[in-house]
């Protein structure tokens, strides 16, 4: 990340004034009639002490063995009702990869589809939303 040590901004971790600390994560989906995983990249936010702890395994193998992290949803993803500020658990993964965010299980419609997955249907409409969101 940056120099400056109240800001900073790298492609996986982001610091606003020294008082909101964010990780980018991976929320899967599973599309069940394709045996694939349809992946949003979002933003969540941890607790300082959390944030410190992530950071300090960063580049560390076996980062991945470390419990989860209790953190907040910060993405605003359009197709859905609101998910600023879902419940989510954020998990590390190996060196190199993106850690996978769980979301807390509820009857949000985001987490109903992390949990029980998508067909390749509701993966088009998904994408066609995103791709002509006037139509």
């Amino acid at each position: 990340m940056a120099d400056d040590p109240d800001c900073g901004l790298s492609s996986d971790q982001c610091v606003i004034q020294r008082q909101a600390f964010f990780v980018r994560g991976l929320i899967e989906i599973p599309v069940t009639d394709l045996g694939e995983v349809f992946s949003w990249g979002v933003w969540v936010s941890l607790s300082p002490e959390k944030f410190a702890r992530a950071t300090e395994l960063w580049e560390i193998p076996g980062r991945e063995s470390e419990p989860p992290y209790f953190g907040w949803l910060s993405t605003d993803l359009p197709i859905y009702s609101s998910t600023i500020n879902l419940k989510t658990n954020l998990h590390t993964r190996p060196v190199g990869q993106r850690p996978l965010i769980e979301l807390e299980p509820t009857d949000h419609p985001l987490a109903v589809e992390q949990r029980n997955g998508i067909t390749t249907a509701r993966l088009q409409q998904i994408t066609e939303t995103l791709l002509h969101p006037d139509q």
